[in-house]
């Protein structure tokens, strides 16, 4: 099986958002404590430290807003996204103005709490789910604003993504086929629709909603809701109609996907992985996630 390629963070976006959290963190007047306390000529170096276990994300987040607040700073790291960590490793090490280096301090922290809070929680999921060909997937369930990002951490953490958004990937919900009048009718029209790049993935909560489904061909389905027993025989259902033996049914990219949702949480994704579906998708890697305890810690060069 062929390891995907990491993702990379587009430099216009990380500067967009970290532009955006240095301008909102200075507000009108900028630092005014270190303004008030540490004179202009004073130097700092400064270590990122990590002090819990966990996995790495958000550095070139870190980095911008480091060198937005002073082009002269140095900023030598000691980490990539997506390892996993120790407590007192050493992140990276930050050398420049001491003022320019204490008022980037919170929001360089900011995002590699938040972000590597993310691909740490991810990874305990992914974990879980290690010893079957399952993966754990995120949702459109983000922080308003931070979407790309969380998605980047959830990628360095192990996790796979759903949808960025309405507009890469056609989801038929039960309120969609609540309108269009049903199954069946909503995947065709969908499919009429669609440009050919475009998924197509219904949503169904009963075995029947799922034959229905799968009679419309669909790229995906997603089992909503369904417990491990029910999803055992979704998968059943699912190869007997597609022909195909265990091994094969493992192997064709050609027959629907199925995805699991609903109740994921750690105590339940390995039971629900062992059920033989593709996808488990869950907002509880992004929005329950909590931060990775991170800190600065500074030396003062006089």
């Amino acid at each position: 099986m062929t390891t995907p390629h990491l993702p990379v963070l587009s430099p216009v976006a990380v500067e967009e958002q970290v532009r955006a959290a240095l301008a909102e963190d200075l507000g009108r007047a900028g630092d005014i404590t270190s303004q008030a306390t540490i004179a202009p000529e004073m130097r700092a170096t400064a270590e990122l430290n990590v002090r819990e276990d966990g996995v790495l994300a958000g550095m070139d987040l870190a980095r911008a807003a480091f060198r937005l607040m002073d082009p002269s700073i140095e900023f030598a790291a000691g980490a990539r996204d997506g390892e996993r960590l120790a407590p007192g490793r050493v992140l990276a090490r930050v050398s420049g103005p001491a003022r320019a280096v204490l008022s980037a301090e919170r929001v360089a922290l900011n995002f590699l709490m938040h972000l590597s809070g993310v691909a740490t929680h991810t990874a305990r999921f992914a974990d879980a789910i290690a010893h079957t060909p399952a993966r754990v997937c995120c949702t459109r369930k983000t922080i308003p604003g931070l979407r790309a990002l969380e998605k980047y951490a959830v990628r360095m953490g192990g996790g796979s993504s759903h949808r960025y958004g309405l507009d890469d990937a056609i989801l038929i919900k039960d309120n969609h086929v609540a309108v269009s009048g049903g199954v069946a009718g909503a995947i065709a029209a969908a499919r009429a629709f669609a440009g050919h790049l475009v998924k197509v993935e219904v949503e169904v909560t009963t075995l029947a909603e799922l034959e229905e489904a799968l009679e419309a061909a669909p790229d995906v389905v997603l089992l909503d809701n369904m417990g491990p027993e029910l999803l055992r025989r979704a998968v059943e259902i699912n190869r007997d109609w597609a022909g195909l033996s265990d091994a094969a049914y493992a192997a064709d990219p050609r027959r629907v996907q199925l995805e699991a949702s609903g109740n994921v949480n750690l105590d339940t994704i390995r039971a629900i992985a062992e059920t033989g579906v593709d996808y488990i998708s869950t907002s509880k890697i992004t929005m329950a996630a909590p931060t990775l305890d991170i800190g600065l810690d500074v030396v003062v060069e006089r």
